[in-house]
């Protein structure tokens, strides 16, 4: 075979087909005796880091290479066999068919090594593959040639022919658009028409006598029950185009056994069901643009609160097309929603309505998102807030990632085991200042409070600009609406602290609304995540202080939240890592 074909590296080899339990070092192991190797690289999901099937082997030399294409393809690793070809990197000559041929009716007992061995006769092969699902062999394969002469070489000669006692077609590979091209052609010329709701009481040749007046008709079928029933529908095919488009004109909407039946043109499956996904995105599509901007997400509810007095309390700011509450067995799940005829409307709905309280407790509203919205919008809060820590200056020294805009830094060492020694005494003094409310116990120390104990020694300057930097990120934090009604408040007790309420938030100073809210929030998501608890309670404390009180009191609301954020750090550490790999590999 030529290792100098074009379009490939003269001495990168692509493994596919592999065990998801295939790591480098068995690659290493298994293809080493051909040749000394450059590279090694198991392609991996970005996100979940599991292995994607395929690899790339880069070695040294070409001749190495071609060894091990040669006399290695189809070799069984964890009880699979691999499927090795060079490295097509070229887009342009992957996606534009040239020498791709596709072969069906195969038999079962074919598989990609017998494929293979029967068509590399007619020249090289860039790919080679039976397609099969977890119970065998689909019945078809492509072969990727090196030049289309090849591709038509072998068309030529087994394009017809027998194998494994079974006749194969073998033709040029069509790409998805262009069989639907040619099929939307044939769907101009169809013969077949299909029949439905004519009932039980309808036979085959009753059907035959009702259409043969259109025309010469190759097929009528009534399609039955296990009891030889009719179902109420089926199939008659006309010899003619002409005569099958004009039964389907004169017959749609008549009446048969005193029902009005529908005819129309036969469809398979496949385009049956592309039609209905076709028909449920554009409704789907059409119901986001019709709530688009109108539509309130209202959470944090009590109890008590139902559909009618959920539209009471929200009827002042306009016009109220619905107002549900989401209930699960007949208990509301503390949230719901309230739609309104125009976005002017919906728009003062939240701002008058976000943080008041109704019942016992303060709402969070706020337009309402799908989950694709949210979980982008929660990535672009943590990538600006990464760009952000990146671009200024640590006054740490790198011992501690300053949180932009939430006032707290995040631990980078490696998780304390000891939760007693990390919230041990410190001397070095608070940097938040007295508590403006009283009658209140003193709360005690938090991972917050005493996260500088590691700077002790560091100049007297250093500390003070460190101190100086939350206080500024801090003044940044929008205070939470001063709404403060002595109502019966829920308190919020975590990991026996100092109960929390709406209005013991409202009544502080505003840099101190996140430093409260961070204090109850990072043990319980330490308890969820310890080696992300500082990140992940970074990136929360974005979010509004109502929604945050909530989250402290629906263990489900914090849970969903805190998983949103850990499937963005480790999207984001996938990128990084991946990126790293990339700009080694070059």
């Amino acid at each position: 075979m030529n290792a100098t074909g074009p379009g490939y590296p003269i001495a990168s080899l692509y493994v596919g087909d592999l065990h998801h339990d295939v790591t480098e070092a068995m690659l290493y192991e298994k293809f080493s005796p051909a040749g000394p190797i450059m590279s090694i690289r198991v392609c991996r999901d970005v996100v979940t880091r599991r292995s994607l099937g395929y690899a790339y082997i880069n070695f040294q030399q070409p001749a190495d290479a071609e060894r091990a294409l040669d006399t290695m393809n189809f070799e069984v690793i964890k009880g699979r066999p691999v499927r090795i070809m060079w490295s097509q990197r070229d887009p342009s000559l992957r996606k534009s068919g040239v020498g791709n041929i596709f072969i069906k009716n195969l038999d079962e007992s074919i598989d990609n090594k017998a494929l293979y061995d029967t068509f590399s006769a007619f020249g090289n092969i860039l790919s080679c593959k039976v397609v099969s699902d977890a119970s065998g062999s689909k019945g078809y394969g492509f072969v990727h040639f090196e030049t289309r002469e090849a591709a038509n070489r072998a068309i030529e000669t087994m394009n017809g022919m027998l194998l494994n006692d079974r006749k194969v077609f073998v033709g040029h590979f069509k790409s998805h658009k262009e069989r639907e091209a040619e099929f939307g052609s044939k769907i101009l010329e169809y013969t077949n028409i299909y029949i439905k709701n004519f009932g039980e009481d309808m036979s085959t040749t009753r059907l035959r006598e009702i259409f043969n007046v259109f025309g010469t008709t190759q097929s009528v079928r009534v399609m039955t029950d296990e009891r030889g029933r009719s179902r109420g529908f089926g199939f008659v095919n006309f010899e003619k185009h002409e005569d099958a488009r004009k039964a389907v004109a004169e017959m749609n909407g008549k009446e048969i056994n005193s029902r009005v039946v529908y005819v129309g043109r036969a469809q398979k499956k496949m385009e049956r069901q592309g039609e209905l996904k076709r028909k449920f995105e554009l409704m789907k599509q059409e119901r986001i643009s019709r709530y688009q901007g109108v539509n309130l997400y209202v959470k944090n509810l009590d109890d008590v609160i139902d559909d009618e007095c959920l539209r009471k309390e929200f009827a002042p700011y306009g016009t109220i097309t619905s107002a549900k509450v989401m209930t699960d067995g007949g208990h509301s799940k503390g949230f719901g929603f309230v739609c309104f005829s125009s976005p002017e409307e919906a728009t003062k709905a939240v701002t008058e309505m976000n943080g008041r309280i109704v019942s016992t407790k303060p709402l969070y509203v706020a337009l309402a998102q799908r989950k694709e919205e949210r979980k982008a919008h929660l990535t672009n809060q943590y990538m600006q807030r990464l760009a952000t820590m990146r671009a200024i200056p640590n006054p740490l020294l790198g011992s501690f990632q300053h949180l932009a805009h939430s006032g707290y830094f995040m631990p980078t060492v490696p998780q304390v085991q000891n939760r007693a020694a990390y919230y041990a005494t410190s001397p070095v003094t608070s940097i938040r200042p007295p508590q403006r409310w009283t009658g209140q116990h003193m709360r005690p120390p938090t991972p917050y409070q005493n996260i500088l104990p590691s700077v002790r020694g560091t100049a007297p300057r250093r500390v003070a600009t460190a101190i100086s930097t939350v206080r500024q990120a801090s003044t940044q934090v929008p205070q939470l609406p001063t709404n403060t009604q002595r109502v019966s408040e829920p308190a919020v007790h975590v990991h026996g602290q100092v109960p929390l309420t709406a209005s013991m938030l409202a009544a502080a100073l505003p840099q101190e609304q996140k430093q409260m809210l961070g204090e109850r929030l990072y043990p319980l998501i330490q308890d969820m995540h310890p080696t992300l608890a500082g990140k992940i309670t970074g990136m929360l404390l974005e979010i509004d202080n109502s929604e945050l009180l909530h989250m402290l009191e629906s263990q489900e609301s914090l849970h969903s939240k805190v998983e949103e954020a850990v499937a963005v750090l480790q999207a984001h550490q996938a990128k990084d890592t991946a990126q790293k790999k990339g700009n080694t590999a070059a």
